[in-house]
């Protein structure tokens, strides 16, 4: 009987430490650099939310070290076999930003109806998606360059069809809103531990650590948290 009485209290102490006095289990104090990690990712969003411009998104949020924008590009870029050394760093990340401006504005315009999918994507943006990068570096110059009028077009393109399609116009609404509005937080039922061995070694050495936070890939840079990656979105490349 002693023992059952013992081994009650062991368990009943082991409740009571799990759970505050309401009875409801103990909140989780995260450390400062995932809070830092969650409020860089909501950042993010919220600023490609406001202009749908990722240039502005990527200035504010991502690593500030040249070498690792450089990484980055290649690593996510999908350029192809490149002769990247003769590439220079401001070409290479400009290619990879002018791409993710592209990736965005698609997903504005992702999933149409058999009856939209011609309006959404004619020709000439079908174009626009189906453009890869050369195989031949000295060529990397005038791709880009290409990129930059694509991304003219295709945000022309866009602001025709808002006008026109109240379904479009819906579409850019709610992608703002959603991204206005989303509480990128961290849980606080559990502790966030950090991840090793990031897929890209060149952005990342084998023993820094970074964090996956709803499709972002962040890690101390430069004494703050900054993206290093985004993964959530499918490739349409």
């Amino acid at each position: 009987m002693v023992r059952r009485i013992i081994l009650s209290l062991v368990v009943a102490c082991a409740l009571l430490s799990s759970a505050d006095a309401s009875g409801l289990p103990r909140q989780v104090k995260q450390t400062p650099e995932v809070i830092e990690a969650y409020r860089i990712c909501a950042t993010f969003a919220h600023l490609l939310s406001e202009s749908l411009d990722f240039d502005r998104a990527y200035e504010a949020t991502f690593t500030r070290n040249p070498a690792r924008r450089r990484a980055i590009a290649i690593a996510d870029g999908e350029f192809g076999d490149q002769e990247f050394a003769k590439i220079d760093n401001e070409l290479l990340i400009k290619a990879y930003k002018l791409r993710m401006q592209i990736v965005y504005l698609i997903l504005l315009l992702a999933g149409p109806s058999d009856a939209e999918a011609a309006i959404f994507f004619p020709p000439d943006i079908k174009e626009i998606l189906q453009r890869k990068s050369p195989s031949d570096s000295r060529e990397f110059h005038s791709y880009v360059l290409q990129m930059e009028r694509d991304v003219v077009h295709f945000r022309t393109h866009l602001e025709h069809l808002t006008a026109k399609y109240p379904s479009v116009a819906e579409r850019v609404r709610s992608f703002r809103s959603e991204g206005l509005s989303a509480k990128i937080a961290p849980p606080n039922t559990y502790r966030i531990e950090p991840h090793f061995g990031y897929l890209h070694s060149e952005v990342l050495g084998k023993d820094q650590p970074y964090y996956e936070i709803d499709g972002f890939i962040v890690a101390r840079d430069g004494g703050k948290m900054r993206i290093v990656g985004i993964t959530f979105f499918s490739r349409l490349f």
